[in-house]
């Protein structure tokens, strides 16, 4: 910049600050004589033009100071800005493109455009933008208040527009969805959700063994299980002789929650060493409780009828759960994925609930369902009574049978190296 024409746009800028508007114009149309091209007179114009909203002017110094300069995005803001007083929405789209082709991340470029979408009534288009604002600012901590209603609205109109678009999509296909199997119905309702309403699709997270390529379903549908009908259908007959063992027997239960001593404060705290949450196991690692089995023994003659893994040390694992009133366990994942949980609720009063991944259900009496417990779950007995429940382990319904041979050689193998890890001091 001409040395000159530097020093009467600083007189011209003290000019305008001081309230000197007709001196600040005359000397900026020096420094315009003295250099025609100079960005920043054209912009200094450009910008006492808009302030006295002769928004006509004001576009063509700030386009003249964009042509010299086009990689300056505030030049080309400035000619939204003047475009947007002119009520000329094709101008101002242009200029904020050219914002945006410098920097997908520009905000108050994303924001504008927004705004000009969202007043021509382009409502996905206004949609994608606000997303990408909010996209932009997610990862701010300290928002400027200006910025925050801002922030406000474009939620609402993001929100409001996915629940409209939702809508409109569940009407056109209600008809196929009122036909399809449950599966199907199951699987695009929480695709719906995911996509309109943000809900988390959770994955697997073992704490041992994973298995891959496994589907990572929250709840495993019945199909996969021609047994439970047969299960369901002695409920009664488990229920009953949960209920003599607890009247013989009470001191069978114990707490599930039992840590080693010394172990950190965790989730498992509250519950470590107390009944709130309780067991009474049938089986656990493919250990037979004796005492329990031959109190119950149409209970065990139901989990024998059943295509349970057995893996010595592992599996089966089968117990009567009891959840106080009152009482939560708190959100966790399994061990592993190859492995299906399956739950028979025998007493459950209202109020108790349980959650895998994205999906709560109340548990129904006599109705039994699977889930992959290595998805995130937990559950609550929000009641003033006693929920007890028959859990017990089987295999991955995708696994097939040579897929459950190799495991349990797997295991095998893993158990024989352990013990003679120990018999050699190695």
């Amino acid at each position: 910049m001409d040395s000159m024409v530097a020093q009467l746009l600083q007189q011209a800028v003290a000019a305008r600050q001081q309230g000197r508007v007709v001196d600040a114009e005359r000397l900026m149309a020096q420094a315009l004589q003295r250099d025609p091209k100079e960005p920043q007179t054209l912009n200094l114009l450009g910008l006492t033009a808009l302030e006295r909203q002769d928004f006509q002017q004001a576009y063509r110094y700030f386009s003249a100071a964009a042509e010299v300069d086009p990689r300056e995005a505030a030049l080309w803001m400035n000619v939204a800005s003047a475009a947007r007083g002119l009520s000329d929405p094709s101008g101002e789209r242009e200029a904020l493109d050219h914002v945006l082709a410098l920097d997908q991340r520009n905000l108050m470029a994303q924001i504008r455009l927004a705004q000009l979408q969202q007043r021509l009534g382009q409502k996905q288009d206004a949609a994608m933008s606000w997303s990408k604002v909010l996209s932009l600012t997610a990862g701010l901590s300290d928002i400027p208040e200006s910025l925050t209603e801002t922030l406000i609205q474009a939620r609402q109109f993001v929100g409001d527009y996915q629940a409209r678009f939702s809508q409109q999509v569940q009407n056109a296909v209600a008809k196929e969805v009122e036909v399809a199997d449950l599966v199907t119905q199951r699987r695009f309702q929480a695709c719906m959700d995911h996509q309109f309403q943000g809900r988390t699709i959770y994955r697997n997270e073992c704490s041992g063994l994973y298995y891959p390529f496994l589907p990572a379903d929250e709840f495993f549908d019945r199909d996969h299980f021609p047994w439970m009908k047969a299960l369901e259908a002695r409920t009664d007959a488990i229920r009953a002789e949960f209920v003599r063992l607890m009247e013989q027997s009470g001191n069978i239960v114990r707490p599930y929650i039992r840590q080693e001593a010394g172990t950190p404060r965790n989730k498992w705290t509250a519950l470590n060493g107390s009944l709130d949450w309780g067991a009474a196991f049938l089986w656990e690692y493919g250990e037979r409780n004796e005492a329990v089995c031959a109190a119950c023994p149409e209970t065990v003659a139901a989990l024998e009828d059943l295509p349970r893994a057995d893996i010595p040390g592992k599996a089966p694992s089968a117990f009567f759960s009891l959840l106080q009133p009152g009482s939560h366990i708190p959100a966790h994942t399994g061990v592993t994925n190859t492995r299906t949980i399956v739950h028979l609720p025998l007493i459950v009063p209202p109020g108790c609930s349980f959650r895998v991944g994205g999906e709560t259900r109340a548990w129904q009496e006599g109705t039994a369902f699977a889930f992959d417990d290595t998805i995130e779950h937990e559950a609550w007995n929000e009641s003033e009574h006693l929920r007890v429940v028959l859990i017990f382990d089987v295999w991955n319904p995708h696994l097939s049978l040579a897929e459950q041979q190799l495991l349990k050689q797997f295991y095998a193998t893993m158990d024989d190296g352990k013990t003679r890890d120990v018999a050699t001091g190695i």
